[in-house]
C-alpha cells in the first residue's frame, strides 16, 4: 500500500476528513471531529496509527510484527502498524474500517444516522 492509497481509504468512509494538528507532516484523519487515524504519510517506511478495541490489539501485535503499541498514544486502545509489505493490502483496509466503525460506534445516535451508518456495520 502506497500512501496515496492509505490516504484514499480513510477519505473514503463517509464523513472522514484529514486534519493537521501536529503540523503539516501529519495527517489526521478524523470523523465527527473525533481521531481514527493518524500518519506521517511521507514517512518511510509508511506507518499508520489504528484505533482498536483493546483486547483485539493486543492480539493483533502477538501476531503480526507489523503491528505496535500505538506511538505516542494510549496503547491499550492504539496500534501503529508498519505498512512493509508483510500485511495484505485489504488486511490493513480492514483494520483502518475497524477503526472508522470502533469511533462511529461511541457517536450519538444522531451522529451515526447522519453518517449514514448501521449498528450492524461496526
Amino acid at each position: 500500500m502506497r500512501a496515496h492509497e492509505l490516504r484514499d481509504h480513510c477519505l473514503a468512509f463517509p464523513g472522514s476528513d484529514e486534519t493537521f494538528p501536529f503540523g503539516p507532516q501529519t495527517s489526521v484523519f478524523k470523523v465527527a471531529s473525533k481521531m481514527f487515524a493518524l500518519s506521517r504519510l511521507a514517512h518511510r517506511p509508511l506507518q499508520v496509527s489504528l484505533k482498536c478495541e483493546p483486547l483485539l490489539a493486543q492480539q493483533l501485535r502477538e501476531s503480526h510484527e507489523a503491528v505496535l503499541p500505538g506511538y505516542h498514544l494510549n496503547k491499550r486502545h492504539w496500534n501503529t502498524v508498519i505498512v512493509d509489505g508483510s500485511l495484505a493490502d485489504e488486511v490493513i483496509k480492514d483494520m483502518i474500517e475497524d477503526s472508522y466503525d470502533l469511533v462511529v460506534s461511541q457517536l450519538p445516535a444522531s451522529r451515526r444516522r447522519a453518517l449514514g451508518w448501521r449498528e450492524d456495520e461496526g
